[in-house]
C-alpha cells in the first residue's frame, strides 16, 4: 500500500514537472543579467546561449527577442532558443515546452512572431 501511494506521488510530480513547461520562478543562480563590460558588451546568461548559434540564427534571435509562447521570456533566457519551422518560416521559442503551443496554431505563432518582431525593432531604435 505504501510503495503504491509512494508512486502515485512520484508520477503526479513527473506529470507536473512536464505539464508546466517553462519555469519562469527559477532564478539563474550566477546569472548578473543587465550586467556589462566596460565594452558595452552584455555578460548575461542570454548572451553566451545566444552566441552557441550560428550568426544567421542569432541574427532572427535578436530581430524576435522574445519567446513567440512566454513572450515574458527572453530568447537564450533558458538554454539556447530553440527554432521551429512554421509554414516554412523561422520561429524559436525559449524551451521545448513552449514548442507544442508554437506548433498547435501556425497562424496564431506567425501573427505573433511578427508583433514581437516590431517591438523589438522600436526598442532598438527608442535606444539609437
Amino acid at each position: 500500500m505504501i510503495r503504491l501511494r509512494l508512486i502515485a506521488i512520484v508520477g503526479l510530480f513527473a506529470a507536473a514537472t512536464v505539464l508546466t513547461g517553462c519555469n519562469k520562478d527559477t532564478p539563474k543562480a550566477d546569472a548578473p543579467v543587465g550586467q556589462t563590460t566596460p565594452a558595452g558588451t552584455p555578460t548575461d546568461d542570454v548572451a553566451a546561449e545566444r552566441a552557441k548559434l550560428d550568426p544567421a540564427d542569432r541574427a532572427l534571435v535578436e530581430s524576435q527577442e522574445w519567446c513567440v509562447v512566454s513572450t515574458d521570456e527572453r530568447l537564450g533566457s533558458m538554454g539556447p532558443p530553440l527554432k521551429l519551422d512554421i509554414k516554412g518560416r523561422p520561429v524559436f521559442v525559449c524551451c521545448k515546452g513552449c514548442r507544442k503551443k508554437a506548433e498547435a496554431d501556425p497562424d496564431k505563432t506567425l501573427a505573433k512572431v511578427e508583433e514581437l518582431k516590431a517591438k523589438a525593432k522600436s526598442e532598438r531604435d527608442a535606444k539609437k
